[in-house]
């Protein structure tokens, strides 16, 4: 028997879920929990429950995840918020 590494983070499971869903869910918990706590810390990333039409939280530690669960990483939620416009070359060639 070989042991197998984890991943530090989980991964979401792309081959089992809806991305655009699951990102679009992510993104309206995660925008709900700045409303409602502007002042908290980042959270690690969101959790989702699939069985639970979308539903989920914010967490703050790596999450232990049931089979029905997603972890989608604070850097997919805030999505494209990071990177600049102004870093693409502007010719084309």
């Amino acid at each position: 028997m070989g042991s197998s590494v984890q991943p530090l983070t989980p991964q979401p499971r792309w081959d089992r879920i809806n991305s655009a869903e699951v990102i679009a869910s992510a993104r309206r918990i995660y925008f709900h929990f700045l409303e409602c706590s502007p002042t908290h810390p980042d959270p690690l990333g969101v959790v989702i429950a699939q069985a639970s039409g979308g539903q989920g939280r914010v967490v703050f530690e790596l999450p232990v995840l049931l089979p029905e669960e997603q972890f989608i990483p604070l850097e997919l939620v805030r999505g494209r918020s990071g990177r600049s416009r102004s870093s693409r070359s502007p010719l084309r060639g």
